[in-house]
């Protein structure tokens, strides 16, 4: 065979070659598509005091592990602490102030006895001045003074009946029921639990990350000072939407992490979001935005996939690491085997690069 020859066999070789290499990577990513921009996401929680004050003491380091309910880091006690007393203080002067109107109280009803009698030792006189005056036996200037003093005397009462309604209602339910005496209440347990969340604690177990709090700082209330890395893994692929036509929910798939070369784990498909931010509008007034390209070809659009893994490595991968995600449809009978093979594949040349 001469060499003219033996070049257009390698070219005829090179050119099948292609061609059977193009119609199965065309397949596999329609049947048992696999990307690597897959990424771990572990829930972070933005540790922020609910209470303001200076720090006086960090109970945990950097990327220390802690458990739900453990102290993370404390805030200065005393103004709290005068807060508390404060309020148990405004407490004790309601408990006087309602023992003050209650004696109002009583003297009102007193005065209003006492305005009663005189208001019907008047009503009498006046009958009996009546009859006189039927009589001519007093003048009438005589008889109006009279009833001038009944209807005073009744107005007193009136205004005696309307003393004890104004203090009943300053007083109020008598007892702890009484409304001043539950505001009191209130106020020293909000004392009480802002003297609490001065330890501020851990809400889940995770890894303290990005401490940068120091004893002295000033803690800013609602203000993140830390971050807490969660344990539950997430892992999410981002695949053309195309390659998703025959994925469903439950399906398996095969991941391998850039940090964990040459180990496979199996995982299943959870969900696949709804939308990317591209296909969300703002009403803000503005005008649509319209994006322009001079590519012939754009570029697909990815969709993001969210995977359970079934036995996550321990440790478990920091938030952010990178994997590669080989998804296995169940409507392709081959996808368990060349996408088994694909994903091993993938998993040895995480070793190179």
């Amino acid at each position: 065979m001469s060499p003219d020859q033996r070049f257009a066999r390698w070219v005829r070789v090179a050119i099948v070659a292609f061609c059977v290499l193009f119609i199965y990577f065309v397949l596999a990513d329609t049947y048992m598509p696999m990307t690597p921009e897959a990424r771990v996401l572990r829930p972070v929680v933005q540790v922020a005091p609910e209470v303001g004050g200076r720090v006086d003491s960090v109970a945990v380091v950097n990327n220390q592990r802690v458990e739900q309910g453990d102290v993370l880091f404390g805030i200065d006690r005393d103004p709290y602490e005068l807060a508390l007393h404060e309020a148990r203080l405004a407490r004790d002067a309601v408990s006087r102030d309602n023992a003050l109107i209650e004696a109002d109280l009583a003297e009102a009803r007193a005065n209003r006895e006492s305005a009663r009698a005189i208001a019907e030792e008047l009503t009498s006189e006046r009958r009996r001045a009546e009859s006189l005056l039927d009589r001519h036996g007093i003048s009438r200037q005589r008889f109006d003074q009279v009833a001038a003093d009944e209807r005073e005397a009744r107005a007193s009462v009136e205004a005696a009946q309307a003393r004890i309604r104004h203090l009943t209602v300053k007083l109020g339910k008598r007892g702890e029921g009484n409304l001043q005496l539950r505001q009191a209440d209130n106020a020293i347990e909000q004392a009480e639990l802002d003297l609490s969340r001065t330890l501020v604690r851990a809400e889940r177990p995770g890894v303290v990350s990005n401490l940068q709090l120091r004893e002295g700082d000033y803690a800013t209330q609602g203000q993140p000072a830390l971050a807490l890395v969660g344990d539950r893994l997430d892992l999410v692929a981002d695949l053309r939407e195309k390659s998703l036509r025959h994925v469903r929910k439950g399906e398996p798939a095969r991941v391998v992490f850039d940090a964990l070369p040459g180990k496979v784990f199996a995982a299943r498909v959870v969900s696949r979001d709804a939308g990317v931010r591209a296909g969300q509008l703002t009403a803000d007034g503005s005008l649509a935005d319209i994006p322009t390209t001079d590519r012939w070809v754009r570029d697909a659009q990815r969709v993001r996939v969210h995977l359970e893994v079934e036995a996550p490595p321990e440790p478990l991968p920091v938030s952010g690491a990178r994997a590669t995600v080989q998804l296995l449809p169940e409507a392709n009978p081959l996808a368990s085997l060349f996408g088994g093979l694909q994903i091993r594949l993938m998993s040895w040349l995480h070793h190179v690069y």
